[in-house]
């Protein structure tokens, strides 16, 4: 596939199949909204209602357990981001590969083959997750020490300085570590692998061709992303606009408007996520289908694969590794495409 064809594969993608796709990817937006909302609200009352009636003697301890519950409960939306997202690949790579060999598949057949492989697909999530989150932990630590330890300005500047150089390079090894191991998704999907053995197979096929999934990663990225801004902020920008022109003085319509266009801010926000996430992990499954043609052949596996299909004859799963690969985890059975 040439590099156009690639880019927007993803999109075709959701075009071909919208319904199970489009709704795998809005339930996901959809479960993490909710359990940010369930936890935070309540939480959010009872904080507010603690700190307007603390004294001013128990005010500090207050605060001080309210910012401790926050960061406590911000791991709920994030382990529910965590499991959905991995789900999400996982039906996104389990279509992507349906549609080469011309299948295609309804929402819960979509949901039960991705559901086989998402044991290992949290696992890998969570992995890196963890390592992001340590990264963050790591330079806001030192930014935090450099002040108590050092209040001279000077000293806090320098040390910004640093950080900031330091971020550069951490980015720099990011964007080259995430696209090498951009495939490990689809490996453990497809390839029935572990995720030692996905982290291999993704370094391997991703040899020679950095750049070439790198760009297009960054570019559908970057289009996606600003096409969805520009959908999300149109309308805030308007709804307020309009609320200041027809209110001036902030009275019950500039109340009325700011709202409504909050809920539609809101219900954008979703949709479009919605959209954003499902191309995403798209194009990373189109990237591993056409890496595996170009180094392994894939191509003529698939065409064997529907020929014999089409004769009557029992296929083969046409997505497993090499013979020169290592082999699948003992116990774990290869998928059948019928």
């Amino acid at each position: 596939m040439g590099f156009g064809t690639l880019l927007w594969a993803p999109f075709r993608t959701l075009r071909r199949n919208p319904a199970p796709v489009f709704g795998t990817g809005l339930v996901v937006q959809l479960a993490s909204a909710v359990a940010t909302a369930a936890v935070f609200v309540p939480f959010l009352v009872l904080a507010i209602g603690r700190i307007e009636s603390a004294s001013a003697d128990d005010l500090d301890a207050v605060l001080s357990g309210t910012i401790g519950w926050l960061i406590l409960l911000a791991l709920v939306p994030i382990a529910v981001g965590v499991v959905a997202g991995a789900f999400l690949q996982g039906v996104m790579v389990v279509e992507v590969a349906s549609g080469t060999l011309g299948e295609k598949l309804g929402f819960g057949a979509l949901w039960r083959r991705a559901a086989g492989r998402i044991g290992p697909l949290i696992g890998w999530t969570l992995l890196v997750s963890v390592v992001v989150l340590a990264v963050v932990a790591l330079v806001v630590g030192i930014i935090v020490v450099t002040a108590l330890i050092a209040p001279d300005p000077v000293t806090v500047l320098g040390v910004v300085l640093v950080v900031l150089l330091l971020l550069a390079g951490i980015a720099v090894l990011g964007a080259w570590l995430g696209t090498k191991l951009a495939l490990v998704p689809s490996v453990i999907v497809l390839e029935r692998a572990g995720i030692a053995q996905s982290v291999r197979r993704s370094w391997q096929l991703t040899t020679g061709y950095f750049w070439r999934t790198f760009g297009l990663i960054l570019l559908v990225g970057l289009i996606v992303s600003t096409v969805a801004q520009t959908v999300v902020q149109v309308p805030t920008l308007g709804g307020t606009i309009l609320a200041v022109i027809l209110d001036p003085t902030a009275g019950a319509t500039y109340e009325a408007i700011t709202i409504s266009t909050t809920v539609i801010s809101t219900v954008l926000s979703i949709l479009i996520g919605a959209i954003v996430a499902v191309v995403q992990a798209g194009l990373i499954a189109v990237i591993y289908i056409d890496l595996r043609m170009r180094s392994e052949g894939l191509d003529l596996e698939l065409e064997r694969h529907v020929e014999a299909r089409e004769s009557g004859l029992p296929p083969a799963d046409p997505f497993a590794p090499p013979p020169t690969g290592a082999a699948a985890p003992a116990g774990d059975a290869a998928p059948t495409w019928p």
